[in-house]
C-alpha cells in the first residue's frame, strides 16, 4: 500500500471529510488531496503527526508493513527520511548496490565495537593486575597469635578488589578447612562485624583470624580452641576475599 492510499484509509476509519482531516493536521485540504493522490509526498513533521494521531508507526503510514504496533519510528530523523525517500526512488539496480554498501559498513562498525570491547577488556585485566596493596606477609595467624602493629610496611601486586585496604598473610591451621597455612586475604577495615564475619583482630600484639561469634572469637578447625569474649579483643579489618595470583 502506498502512503496516499494509507491517509485514505486512516481518515476513513475516523469518518472525517477531507476537509475536516486537513484541518486537524493543520494543513490545507488542497495540500491533503496531494498527499492522498500522490501528487506530493509530505515531510518528516507530517508523519510524526499523523503517527502520534493515529497511535501507530510511521512505517505503517509508509505502506512498509501492516503491522499497527508503535515501534517508535516516529523518532525517525528527518534527514533519515530523505535517505529512505531516495532509497525508495532506485532501481532493483541501485537498491541492491546500497544493501551491499550498507552490510559492509554495519560489518564494519561490528568489526570495531568487538575490537573495542576487547581492548576494554585488557586494559581492565591489565589495571587489575597492576593494583598494589599495603601487605602484611604471614601474620594472621590462624593458630597461637603472632606479633601485630598495624603498621603495613611491605608492598604486594594483585588484582583490584573493590573496598581492600591491605592484604595479609595466613599462617597457621585454626581456620581451616576455609582458610589456609600461606594463603593471602583481603582485608577491609571497619569497626564493627556481624555474627559469622572472619575478621582480623589482636589481643594485645597478637594478631588473629578468626570468626566473630556470640560469646568470642571461633576457630573453624575443632583442633584449636577458641578465644573467649572476655579477651581485651580489637577488631582490625573484615575478610573479603582471597588473593588469586
Amino acid at each position: 500500500m502506498k502512503l496516499g492510499d494509507r491517509l485514505v484509509q486512516l481518515r476513513k476509519e475516523k469518518n472525517y471529510t477531507r476537509e475536516d482531516f486537513a484541518k486537524l493536521l493543520g494543513i490545507s485540504k488542497y495540500t491533503l488531496r496531494n498527499y492522498e493522490l500522490g501528487v506530493t509526498e509530505p515531510g518528516h513533521p507530517f508523519l510524526i503527526k499523523i503517527a502520534e494521531l493515529f497511535n501507530t508507526s510511521i512505517d505503517y503510514i509508509l505502506g512498509l508493513t501492516e503491522e499497527r504496533e508503535i515501534l517508535h519510528s516516529y523518532e525517525l530523523k528527518a534527514l533519515e527520511y530523505d535517505h529512505i525517500k531516495k532509497y525508495r526512488s532506485l532501481d532493483d539496480s541501485g537498491k541492491k548496490h546500497i544493501d551491499y554498501e550498507l552490510d559492509r559498513e554495519c560489518e564494519r562498525i561490528q568489526q570495531i565495537e568487538e575490537m573495542k570491547k576487547q581492548l576494554a577488556t585488557e586494559l581492565s585485566e591489565e589495571i587489575a593486575q597492576a593494583c598494589t596493596y599495603p601487605y602484611l606477609g604471614k601474620i594472621a595467624c590462624a593458630g597461637t597469635g603472632f606479633y601485630f602493629d598495624d603498621i603495613p610496611t611491605d608492598t604486594i601486586k594483585a588484582p583490584y578488589v573493590e573496598g581492600a585496604d591491605f592484604i595479609i598473610g595466613v599462617s597457621g591451621e585454626s581456620m581451616e578447612p576455609d582458610y589456609h597455612d600461606g594463603e593471602k586475604l583481603y582485608v577491609r577495615k571497619v569497626e564493627y562485624l556481624r555474627n559469622g564475619d572472619v575478621g582480623i583482630f589482636t589481643i594485645g600484639n597478637e594478631c588473629f583470624l578468626k570468626e566473630l561469634g556470640e560469646d568470642g572469637l571461633i576457630s573453624r578447625n575443632k583442633n584449636y580452641d577458641d578465644i573467649p569474649g572476655d579477651e581485651k579483643v580489637r577488631l582490625i579489618g573484615k575478610v573479603i576475599g582471597k588473593v588469586e595470583l
